[in-house]
């Protein structure tokens, strides 16, 4: 069944961006009053942790054209960079691998995730890494990023979004479609994707293989990654059970250890640290499988089931697993640290310390079921349902060769060994309700529990105990996320009022790398929203003020373990608080200008920081007032000038980030610059080709001015004495991006 919608209701769904419209919304190209939209509705599923223009809370939506037009095997970050308060990251510096995103400042491991509202956060480092799910893209329906605590959801904490992504509907139609690309650094993309439509008037399957590459714009940071999406879907009039299967394999040569600007000015900026050694002859080497490898596959179960009128039911069952570890060259390392005993060397010398490579491997299961039932009726919408999830990761380290080593080492001899298990469950209800003139109420309320241990030897060398350090983390944690609200919804008019709780419980580092006299307790955040937007055929504006509450956020003081590692504390006050302002004019039909921009002011008040001796010992504790919290840009501003015209697509994307801090004590010499990137999409469409449905071509020069910056990077400091006199030094390493490249694509649908 088809319903069509004019292009004026369609707008007054829109919010803030005509491009950005409610889930099943598709918009025309071209719209004009004519114009309709279709939804498919039969097997049309309600995730319950999606905002809508009656949830007042901060929202974006990316529909499957957007994710299409940018798909070019870049990662999922770079296909949402122009979306409000986003600044992406990468580490081979092209798009492709190692990549990752921050919103209002807040990195991957503070951002709840979910793919048809199963948890993609990893359960023990919160963290998501988008290598492990390539081309994902090329699977999805859309995506909502939901800024600040957002709505209820499964999996960690949402302290600065919620990003939301739906995978494809099952198909009605048969069909195919074949992708390719490529460009600089080598970069290539192939995607076949091929749908069988209906048959057996219930039935239908989908598939995806793909295979993305690319040498990186950094020195020998190149990434293989393969990915397959399957989807067997059946669809009654009121049943629609989905069964998919989704995964990936990488293989990433290290980028993270990034450079100083004193090796890039010696060496270029494309150089890389990673897997550096001086090998037998003297001469500087790099250890060639210094890679990442890993291989991860997610099965969910789907259900939505309409009962009666007013009801309806979603229940999922999933089940990831994870299995992988990375290959490392250390110098110059402690043998005791890894369970070897120190030898004699021909020459009769104690030899202590020697170069070795080791493997660190992690071997995840996470599984578990969620269910939440929707009543709507006349002006009552709600909405109740649970989750319980469980997890389990080993991790544990192997030495695969040690240099001159003289004495008996078994094959791949392990030197630690931990488990972490993970329960997480939780109930919520939420709803909204219809006051008066549009005017509707808005709460909604959930319980949350985990329980977390983790039992085992750390990868930490206790110095103390001279053993690797014993880990006996027991953990029990119980939170209550209220969230309230009111909204307004007239017209062409959408204004919203919010206030917000949420928790979040510490990652596995927070405590490995901790000791016990240093464990971290959880964090809690006040949430303010307010917002209002207006839409027309010819313009929106809207601007969406927030202030978040920070209570024992979770920060790098520089303060040090008994272990040497460095330690996340909690520190009492601390905020973000800004506006996002939004805006767009359609002054052609073949012609759109979109803008929006993020001011905004990120502090930890009474910030003291630790350093230390050689990095080691004697810290010496700084007060430094009130500090900017690390990698929080004040000012973010994404421009995008878009043109189509019989087929013919040209964007010209721009966005600006303010410098920003990269440890939390204001130091100059930890700060990245402030950069100004443009990007330059071409692309034709061609639709009355016979045996196709169209043939896409397109081309994109990706910073289009050659700027020379940096988005990411890490700091470090110590001090020494020099007569007496204290001397701190500090430094930092920097994440280069490239520089002008392209990447073509040519996309063709059967």
């Amino acid at each position: 069944m088809k319903q069509f919608i004019s292009w004026g209701t369609v707008m007054t769904f829109m919010g803030a961006f005509p491009a950005m419209a409610e889930t099943a919304v598709a918009t025309s190209a071209n719209p004009t009053e004519a114009d309709s939209v279709a939804i498919e509705l039969k097997g049309v599923e309600i995730t319950a942790n999606r905002a809508g223009v009656k949830t007042p809370v901060a929202f974006t939506n990316v529909s499957r054209k957007e994710i299409a037009q940018k798909n070019d095997g870049r990662d999922i970050p770079s296909l949402l960079e122009m979306t409000p308060s986003i600044v992406t990251t990468g580490d081979a510096g092209g798009g492709i691998g190692y990549s990752g995103l921050r919103v209002r400042g807040s990195d991957a491991s503070r951002i709840n995730i979910t793919a048809n509202g199963v948890p993609i956060n990893d359960s023990e480092s919160h963290n998501v890494y988008w290598v492990n799910m390539p081309d994902l893209a090329s699977s999805l329906r859309d995506i909502q990023i939901q800024r600040g605590a957002g709505t209820s959801a499964n999996g960690a904490g949402a302290f600065g979004a919620s990003i939301n992504m739906l995978t494809d509907a099952p198909s009605s139609e048969r069909s195919a479609m074949v992708s390719a690309s490529y460009g600089s650094f080598n970069s290539n993309k192939q995607t076949i994707k091929v749908s069988s439509g209906l048959f057996g008037d219930h039935w239908s399957v989908d598939a995806r293989f793909s295979h993305i590459g690319s040498d990186g714009y950094i020195d020998r940071a190149f990434s293989k990654l393969w990915s397959y999406m399957g989807q067997l879907a059946y669809r009654g009039d009121n049943t629609s059970i989905r069964l998919l299967a989704f995964g990936g394999k990488e293989r990433t040569y290290m980028a993270w250890d990034y450079a100083s600007k004193e090796e890039m000015a010696e060496y270029g900026r494309r150089y890389n640290p990673c897997g550096k050694y001086t090998d037998s002859d003297g001469k500087t080497a790099f250890y060639a499988d210094q890679c990442d490898n890993f291989t991860q596959h997610h099965f969910q179960l789907l259900l939505n089931q309409s009962i009666g009128q007013y009801f309806t039911l979603n229940a999922a069952l999933h089940y990831t697993k994870g299995d992988g570890y990375y290959d490392q060259y250390k110098t110059d390392r402690t043998l005791s640290e890894y369970g070897l005993t120190p030898f004699t060397d021909k020459d009769g010398n104690l030899i202590t310390k020697s170069d070795l490579i080791r493997l660190k491997n992690n071997d995840n299961d996470f599984g578990g079921g969620m269910v939440n039932a929707k009543y709507q009726r006349g002006n009552l919408s709600l909405v109740a349902g649970g989750a319980a999830n469980w997890h389990r990761g080993n991790h544990f380290g192997q030495v695969k060769w040690v240099r001159n080593y003289i004495g008996s080492i078994n094959p791949l001899q392990q030197y630690y060994r931990n488990t972490g298990r993970k329960f997480d469950s939780n109930f919520f209800v939420r709803g909204d309700y219809d006051i008066w003139k549009g005017i509707s109420a808005y709460a909604d309320l959930q319980f949350r529990h985990i329980h977390y241990t983790i039992t085992g030897e750390s990868d930490n060398f206790d110095w103390n105990t001279d053993a690797m350090a014993n880990l006996g983390i027991h953990r029990d944690w119980n939170f209550f996320n209220p969230k309230v609200g009111l909204a307004y919804n007239n017209g062409a008019h959408r204004a919203y009022a919010s206030w917000s709780v949420a928790h979040k419980e510490p990652t596995r580092d927070n405590f490995t790398d901790s000791d016990p006299s240093h464990y971290p307790e959880a964090e809690r955040m006040l949430d303010y929203e307010l917002g209002y937007s207006y839409a027309s055929k010819l313009f929106s504006v809207g601007a969406n003020l927030y202030y978040m509450d920070y209570k024992d956020q979770l920060v790098v003081t520089g303060q040090l373990s008994d272990t040497g590692n460095a330690i996340s504390v909690n520190v009492p006050e601390s905020y973000r608080m800004g506006i996002e302002l939004q805006g767009s004019l359609r002054p052609l039909s073949w012609f759109d200008w979109q803008l929006n921009a993020t001011l905004s002011r990120n502090r930890i008040k009474n910030f003291v920081e630790y350093i230390y001796e050689d990095e080691w010992t004697n810290p010496i504790a700084f007060d430094r007032g009130n500090t900017p919290i690390a990698f929080s840009p004040d000012f973010i501003l994404h421009n995008a000038f878009n043109f189509n015209v019989k087929g013919f697509e040209a964007s010209l994307m721009s966005r600006y980030v303010s410098s920003q801090y990269m440890n939390n004590a204001k130091s100059a010499a930890a700060k990245l610059d402030s950069y100004f990137v443009s990007d330059l999409s071409l692309a034709y469409t061609f639709r009355q080709i016979p045996s196709l449905k169209e043939l896409r071509l397109g081309f994109t020069v990706y910073n289009l001015f050659n700027e020379k910056y940096c988005n990411n990077g890490y700091s470090g400091a110590g001090y020494y004495l020099d007569n007496g006199e204290t001397v701190i030094y500090r430094y930092a390493g920097y994440a280069a991006q490239a520089t002008t490249n392209v990447l073509a694509t040519v996309t063709l649908s059967f």
